[in-house]
Order: structure tokens, then C-alpha cells, then sequence
């Protein structure tokens, strides 16, 4: 799934996909790792924010179908951010993922689960998200 991923992003970008090709391949310029390293890790944080809603719908891991969907998706998430760490830094890399599920959680929150949308609740989420996007200017 990664790779057909990587390959489409790639052929996006220009360049034809091959068969041997994969997203931390030495060859490819940093550039480009660098940029697989990112969709890698949006990915993961998507993946996470699956899980916590899917967590939800477990009901306490007391139904089985939400319970599985939680599982697959918790080791989803965490294998594409160990990936994504091969070249973007700890601290980044962990922020953001964490970042992207905590206002993905907090959206699905809102918009499925009828969760309020305060004042406070939404001054936090700003402040989330601005701090994600200066942890991301600081990578550069």
C-alpha cells in the first residue's frame, strides 16, 4: 500500500514510477525523500484519528468490529510515523502526527459525535494548529 502510495505521488510529481522504487530509497534526492516523508506521516496522523473515533465506537473494546478497526489502525499509524522518523526529526515527526489527531479527533468530534464547539475549545484547537505549523517551518 505504501509504495503503490509513493509511486502515485511520485508520478504526480513528474517523475515515472518504477517497480523497485520505495519512498527511503537512497537514490532518489532529499527533496524527495523528504516530501514522501511528510504525505507518510499526514497519512499516519489520518490513520490515528480513525483509530481514536474507532476507540469510541468500541464502546471500552466492548464491540468487536470498532475494537479490530482500533487495532489495525493503532499499528497503521505507528509503523507509517516509524517511517516517516527515518528522515524528518523525533520531535517533529511526533508533534505533528500527535497534532493532526488531536484536531482530526477533535473535528470528528464536532461534526459526528455532536460534541460542543465552545469558545475555549476552539481558541485550544487555533493554538494547536499554529503550533504545528511553526513546528513545521522549523524543520525546514
Amino acid at each position: 500500500m505504501i509504495c503503490m502510495f509513493y509511486s502515485t505521488l511520485l508520478h504526480l510529481g513528474g517523475r515515472p514510477p518504477s517497480k523497485e522504487s520505495r519512498w527511503d530509497d537512497p537514490t532518489l534526492d532529499k527533496v524527495e525523500r523528504n516530501k514522501m516523508a511528510w504525505a507518510i506521516l499526514i497519512l499516519a496522523g489520518i490513520f490515528e484519528v480513525i483509530w481514536a473515533y474507532s476507540m469510541k465506537m468500541s464502546e471500552g473494546f466492548t464491540k468487536l468490529t470498532p475494537s479490530i478497526v482500533t487495532i489495525v489502525f493503532m499499528i497503521l499509524s505507528v509503523v507509517l510515523l516509524s517511517m516517516s522518523m527515518r528522515t524528518l526529526p523525533l520531535g517533529t515527526a511526533y508533534t505533528i502526527w500527535t497534532g493532526i489527531g488531536a484536531i482530526g479527533s477533535f473535528v470528528v468530534g464536532i461534526l459526528i459525535l455532536n460534541e460542543p464547539m465552545t469558545a475555549m475549545r476552539m481558541i485550544a484547537a487555533v493554538l494547536i494548529v499554529s503550533g504545528l505549523v511553526l513546528m513545521k517551518l522549523s524543520s525546514n
